[in-house]
């Protein structure tokens, strides 16, 4: 009988083929190398392997890109003519349900998989990231309580379900634990790109730029080689401590560097750069005509419904660039489209964002901080992490300040000091308000 590193049974493989279907695990896991090329190997070595075709639709699939989703799918339709067994076919129920973009449903169905088959690695990795992808939270840190169990030291993979557990524990709030938690992991395996990223967020989260420099400068090896999935990512955490410290011009200089100097056309590469240049721009810097490369990169990924929070961002690179009209093609394409859950997230999380972010590009502050003032709540009803969704607070509150609205933003930078007392970034909202308000009553 042959099974996976978790003792999972693999029908129809050969050794070899369930060999390489490890390594590819393993290479999602970390976030390196190439798991879709390892995946072919493993399809050429047994054709009759329908784990491999489903494990790679699976990670086609969790891209949430157009051109990604149709090759999941395609992949799927040649898995359905194996012979599947009962893992293989609540894993190939998973794909096919992202593939519609009913995520709730995806969520849902990894759920009931994960505790059908709590060592299936590869299943409860795709549920953290659908989690990840529908900002739900809770459900990021309890999915992976739930396996833990099943699961111990000795246990190949145990390492990175620590790793997740510790993201969870850090969006919902358990930052102590997350830090500790997600330390431990890096103790056991140092090359887990998605321990460290959650480390760094805890930092992040509680207003520790100093600590979080020196945490990405002491650990860049692990996470920076040219076949690491997720260094871009982590470059853009280096950059926001940079910017949070206002030190603008080596965020500039990461920019410039490891975070776009490649042109990266992967969507999360393109994520961090819209939302670091936007950040940027909202604190009052100039970032000449990097907007113009950026928005031509976005032009094959957005199609209106596939994944919003992508096109979201999109959006910000379009508005840098005057292309307005790419901006209006979006909002029509979410107004029409009614179809899946992704559809519906592009009418009632996204298109608000949208127009509160293109008001302030026009510089109509006072529509802007109306718009966002809502939309900062429904927000989290899509995608990212906590660190990611604080560009709305960040724009609505630069947008109050420049409405002379001093009240409300007095508010806003109370709330933002109380979670980072030390930032700078927030102590300059802070006196910003009130000499606002001390003008407005002049």
């Amino acid at each position: 009988m042959i099974t996976d590193k978790q003792g999972n049974i693999l029908s129809d493989a050969t050794p070899e083929a369930a060999d390489l279907l490890d390594q590819a695990v393993t290479a999602f896991n970390v976030f390196r190398g190439d798991p879709l090329g390892v995946l072919d190997r493993a399809m050429a070595a047994a054709p009759r392997f329908a784990a491999a075709p489903i494990a790679q639709a699976l990670l086609y699939a969790m891209n949430a890109e157009p051109g990604a989703v149709k090759a999941a799918a395609l992949l799927l339709d040649k898995a359905k003519a194996l012979r599947l067994t009962e893992r293989d076919a609540s894993q190939m129920a998973i794909v096919e349900r992202i593939i519609a973009g009913e995520w709730t449903a995806a969520a849902r169905a990894t759920d009931q998989h994960n505790i059908r088959f709590p060592r299936d690695l590869l299943a409860i990795q795709a549920g953290h990231m659908i989690d990840f992808y529908h900002a739900n939270a809770r459900s990021l840190r309890d999915r992976i309580s739930r396996v833990l169990p099943h699961w111990s030291a000795d246990i190949p993979g145990y390492s990175f379900l620590l790793g997740m557990h510790a993201f969870g524990l850090e969006e919902t709030g358990d930052y102590g634990h997350a830090e500790e938690t997600g330390r431990r992991a890096l103790d056991m395996n140092p090359a887990d790109s998605w321990a460290h990223h959650a480390v760094a967020h805890v930092m992040e989260m509680q207003g520790r730029p100093q600590d979080g420099i020196g945490w990405m400068i002491a650990r860049e090896e692990h996470w920076s080689g040219d076949d690491n999935f997720f260094r871009v990512h982590n470059w853009w955490h280096r950059a926001l401590f940079h910017l949070d410290m206002g030190q603008a011009e080596e965020v500039l200089a990461l920019y410039d560097g490891p975070i776009r100097e490649d042109r990266s056309l992967i969507a999360l590469d393109m994520v961090d750069a819209s939302a670091l240049l936007w950040r940027l721009h909202v604190s009052g810097h100039d970032v000449g005509t990097r907007w113009n490369e950026l928005a031509a990169a976005w032009d094959n990924h957005t199609d209106g419904h596939t994944y919003p929070f992508n096109d979201w961002h999109a959006v910000m690179a379009y508005l840098g660039a005057d292309r307005h009209g790419d901006v209006e093609r979006i909002l029509r394409m979410w107004r029409t489209d009614g179809g899946s859950e992704a559809a519906s997230w592009g009418r009632r999380f996204a298109a608000p964002l949208v127009e509160g972010f293109a008001a302030f590009w026009r510089r109509d502050y006072d529509r802007a901080a109306d718009l966002l003032q809502g939309a900062r709540f429904i927000a989290y009803g899509f995608g990212g992490s906590n660190a990611q969704r604080d560009i709305i607070d960040w724009t609505l509150t630069e947008a109050a300040i420049r409405s002379k609205r001093s009240v409300l933003a007095q508010a806003l930078a109370h709330e933002r000091l109380a979670l980072k007392p030390h930032s700078p970034i927030n102590l300059g909202f802070q006196s910003r308000a009130f000499a606002s308000k001390a003008l407005k009553a002049a």
